[in-house]
């Protein structure tokens, strides 16, 4: 068995090799996904939505964020100069905001893999030289318990070390497989080899001690970097371990994190429902995915299936975020926080949906994608992609925490709560979420398949990328999605065997057409589903898709009290809302009523700086509503008016202002 282990190790070596020469390393090797990530940097941003927002996202949101995080507002870096020695002081910010840091650094890489620009490297450089002098001789970072001395390892789950650890782990191997260094990557190895000689075998006092558990995707991410089985074997065990306990307080967790807060209370392959803590779980989830595209194992793959369709079918808002409720009890009764609650329990004006879980869903969907090459999972990523930039400000310099669906005046705010977005929260985990995710979105655009490529998203863009059988494949994409529906995919080079161009029908997209050359594809286009063009291209050759934009009125399941006989407005991947400076001075959003018939008609306003498409249309006033608790139903006196709906991503950019998803239907009047 020893022998057998031996070579199986050196055939990953000699793989793993291969796909470095390349510069393929992520998922492209995993025996068991469908859709393999192309090469970062390989699919760039040229112009349009996407192309804006990569451009506002390295001009100004990374080095915009530098500032705060290196300097005297964020003080992430000082936390790191304080632990190495190189400055006094005290830990300030969050716990958990190493990995805040680690994150802003992963979104540098990504933004240096398309410009090459040395002054990035040269910076990075530097952080990653004082991160090495703060870790300890054995290999633990986390500044927080460094500062303050070792005793302190291991002592509270609320400490994040582990979440440090997986943004460490995953930022390093982004850093190598970009720019080839090894520097980051040596202090993510040290790191990773002092987990497992901390956990494996695992102390029975640190069996439950697993939180914010990213370090299982950062390990599964080691291991395809390094391929050091150790790591796969340490991030499968963190799954194995939870629910596997007693669930009670410990020394490291009181009663407020333990249980379904944290995952504890039912082991994974077990659970039947998403639960608890939104970030943690999704988190867990998407490292679970990635440990099954090595593993295979069916169990885990299964329950994997269950909690996606838990969460997308019974827990998820229309704008694809997550996370019901700010403070609440699981199905099972354990206090939970930020988190998932019951079915169809979808509150709008007290909707948490952090941002952090938002893009996590997208993470998790996307591992799915990999891993099922459907496209239901791919819907879900551009859904995600699009709305939960309602987290950032067209300036990209100020941040929502939380994302409602209505905001009314009269809103308490909580400790997360703005009334408008905020150019620094302190707990800043949110901010370099969403950032590391625009700068890298272009790698989720398109996937490669065992007989050619997909078409995820849909953008204008440039890919130049090699199939898996070596060879070059160059296309253009160009289009004005998601404004309008018109997508045109031109072939620039490529070899001369045919292989599958598979293009994504979004599941809303009914109607949709695809031709080649001006002529009728030929093959099965349905919403939902992936159309396969398969032939023998040549340079020149273009496939053009006609998407129906159509603006439609949706409606919740029966079963979510929250939005009986309300609609909300979705067009294409976007969702609509209301906000007041559309609306005459002194009118509530609540007293806006959506007729059943509405005509909507794209417009623009100017004072969107991204030149997003709004729909004019026509609602109904009925401002004579009782402040009773209870009043007698009276004919309401309707007053129509002419207004806008904008995208929900590009609320409160305005001013202050109230605003809902959710309207309250009127279907005569």
């Amino acid at each position: 068995m020893r022998t057998l282990t031996v070579i199986m190790f050196g055939i990953i070596q000699a793989s793993l090799a291969v796909a470095e020469q390349k510069g393929i390393i992520n998922n492209s090797q995993s025996p068991n996904v469908k859709f393999r990530s192309t090469d970062i940097g390989d699919c760039r941003w040229t112009d349009g939505f996407w192309g804006e927002k990569y451009k506002l996202c390295e001009d100004v949101m990374v080095p915009h964020m530098g500032e705060i995080l290196t300097g005297e507002v964020g003080f992430a870096l000082d936390n790191f100069k304080i632990a190495a020695g190189m400055k006094e002081g005290q830990h300030q910010g969050m716990k958990w905001h190493d990995g805040d840091f680690y994150k802003w650094m992963e979104a540098c890489v990504y933004v240096y893999a398309n410009n090459k620009d040395p002054k990035i490297l040269k910076q990075l450089d530097g952080y990653i030289e004082i991160i090495g002098k703060a870790q300890a001789e054995d290999g633990y970072l986390s500044t927080q318990t460094q500062i303050k001395g070792t005793p302190d390892r291991w002592t509270n789950r609320q400490l994040h070390e582990m979440y440090n650890s997986g943004h460490l782990l995953t930022s390093a191997c982004i850093h190598h497989r970009v720019t080839g260094q090894d520097n980051f990557l040596k202090i993510a190895i040290k790191h990773a080899d002092f987990l497992h000689k901390t956990f494996v075998p695992c102390p029975e006092e640190l069996k439950r001690f697993g939180f914010n558990q990213t370090q299982i995707m950062g390990l599964v991410e080691l291991y395809r970097t390094t391929g050091d089985q150790r790591y796969l074997q340490l991030a499968e065990q963190f799954i194995n371990l939870r629910g596997q306990s007693k669930v009670e307080p410990a020394p490291y967790a009181n009663h407020k994190h333990i249980g379904d807060m944290v995952q504890e209370r039912t082991p994974l392959r077990k659970a039947k429902e998403a639960a608890g803590h939104a970030v943690l779980a999704l988190y867990y989830y998407a490292g679970a995915a990635d440990v099954y595209a090595e593993t295979g194992e069916r169990a885990l793959i299964k329950a994997l299936d269950r909690m996606w369709d838990s969460v997308v079918n019974h827990k998820m808002y229309i704008t694809g975020a997550c996370g019901q409720t700010h403070h609440g009890v699981s199905t099972k009764v354990d206090m939970v926080h930020e988190a998932f609650i019951g079915d169809y329990m979808m509150p709008n004006a007290s909707a948490y949906n952090e941002t952090c879980a938002n893009i996590c869903n997208g993470m998790f969907s996307y591992r799915m994608l990999g891993i099922h090459g459907e496209s239901k999972y791919a819907d879900i990523v551009e859904l995600v992609s699009y709305n939960t930039l309602s987290g950032i400000s067209q300036e990209g310099t100020h941040y929502f925490y939380t994302n409602p669906l209505r905001r009314t005046f009269d809103k308490e705010m909580d400790s997360t709560d703005y009334e408008n977005r905020v150019p620094y929260i302190p707990c800043f985990c949110c901010p370099p979420n969403l950032v590391r995710t625009i700068a890298k979105i272009s790698n989720w655009a398109y996937s490669l398949t065992d007989h050619g490529v997909a078409v995820n998203l849909y953008g204008g863009n440039v890919l130049n990328t090699r199939q898996l059988d070596g060879s070059v494949l160059k296309l253009r994409q160009e289009t004005n999605y998601p404004w309008e529906g018109a997508v045109k995919l031109t072939i620039e080079s490529c070899k001369e065997e045919p292989f599958d161009l598979l293009v994504r029908i979004p599941e809303w997209a009914g109607g949709t057409t695809v031709k080649v050359n001006g002529e009728d594809a030929g093959v099965e286009v349905k919403a939902g589903r992936y159309a396969t063009v398969n032939r023998v291209w040549k340079r020149g050759d273009a496939v053009e898709l006609d998407i129906p934009m159509e603006a439609k009125l949706m409606v919740g399941h029966p079963l979510i009290e929250e939005t009986r006989n309300q609609a909300a407005i979705k067009r294409g991947p976007l969702v609509y809302c209301m906000e007041t400076p559309d609306l005459p001075e002194g009118t509530s959003i609540l007293d806006v009523y959506l007729p059943a018939d509405i005509k909507l008609t794209p417009s623009h306003d100017p004072k969107l700086t991204d030149g997003a498409t709004t729909l004019s249309g026509k609602v109904l006033l009925h401002a004579d509503q009782k402040n009773d608790m209870y009043a007698a139903l009276k004919k309401p006196n309707w007053k129509p008016i002419e207004t806008q709906f904008v995208p929900y991503y590009a609320w409160s950019n305005r001013g202050t202002a109230e605003m809902t998803v959710f309207l309250p239907l009127v279907w005569e009047y």
